[in-house]
C-alpha cells in the first residue's frame, strides 16, 4: 500500500496538468491541488476505492467552484455599478484566473495609451457615473459642444483595435481610484481626473 507522500507524489502532476487546463493559471492551479491533497489526507482514505479518479473529480470541482467565485466577484462589481460599454467587455473576456481589478487596470492600460487626459475624464465620468453634459460643464469650464466632442472622439479612438498594453504604477491608481469611485468616493477619482488635465484646459470661459 502507498503512502501519502507516494500517493501525492505520483498524482501531483497529472492534478496539476488538470487545473492548469481548466484555469490556465500555474499559481491558481497550485492551490487548487494543494487544497485538493489537504482534504484527501483529512478523510479516511480506506473508503476510497479509485484514488486516482476521487483526486481528479475533487481538483475539478476546486477549479470549478473557484471560476464560479471568481464569475460571481466580477458580476457583483459589474452588475452595481454602470460601467462604460469599453469596461464591460471585461465580462465577456476570458481572464477566468485574474482578479477583476486587475482586469480593470489592463483596460485602462488602453484607456490611458488612447485618450487624451481631458478626453479620458469627460469619457469616464459620462459614461461609469452618468453625469450630463451640465455637470461636465460645471467641472471643466468647457462648452457643452465641446463636451459632446470630446465625448464622441473618446468613443470612436477606444472601438479602434489596440493592443492592451504593460499595466503600470499610474494605471494600476486610476483603476484603484475608479474602483473606489464606483463605491462611492467619486470626489477622489474626478481630482485624479482633473489632476493630468493641463491647467490652461481648465480655465476656459464656460459656455
Amino acid at each position: 500500500m502507498q503512502s501519502p507522500d507516494q500517493t501525492i507524489a505520483l498524482y501531483h502532476p497529472v492534478l496539476q496538468s488538470a487545473a492548469q487546463k481548466l484555469l490556465r493559471c500555474k499559481a491558481d492551479a497550485e492551490d487548487m491541488v494543494q487544497e485538493t491533497f489537504i482534504k484527501w489526507l483529512s478523510i479516511d482514505q480506506s473508503t476510497i476505492k479509485n484514488t486516482k479518479a476521487y483526486l481528479i473529480t475533487a481538483v475539478t470541482n476546486n477549479c470549478i467552484n473557484h471560476l464560479n467565485a471568481l464569475k460571481r466577484k466580477k458580476e457583483e462589481y459589474l452588475d452595481t455599478f454602470h460601467l462604460p460599454e469599453f469596461l464591460v467587455k471585461i465580462k465577456e473576456s476570458d481572464f477566468a484566473h485574474l482578479d477583476f481589478e486587475v482586469e480593470v487596470s489592463k483596460a485602462f492600460s488602453l484607456i490611458l495609451s488612447k485618450l487624451e487626459p481631458l478626453e479620458r475624464a469627460i469619457y469616464l465620468l459620462k459614461e461609469a457615473f452618468n453625469f450630463d453634459y451640465d455637470a461636465l460643464q460645471e467641472l471643466f469650464d468647457k462648452k457643452k459642444e465641446h463636451l459632446r466632442q470630446l465625448f464622441s472622439r473618446a468613443r470612436k479612438k477606444l472601438g479602434e483595435n489596440a493592443a492592451i498594453i504593460e499595466v503600470n504604477e499610474k494605471q494600476a491608481q486610476l483603476a484603484d481610484s475608479f474602483l473606489n469611485a464606483c463605491k462611492g468616493n467619486i470626489t477622489d477619482f474626478i481630482n485624479t481626473l482633473k489632476k493630468d488635465i493641463p491647467e490652461p484646459s481648465l480655465k476656459k470661459i464656460k459656455n
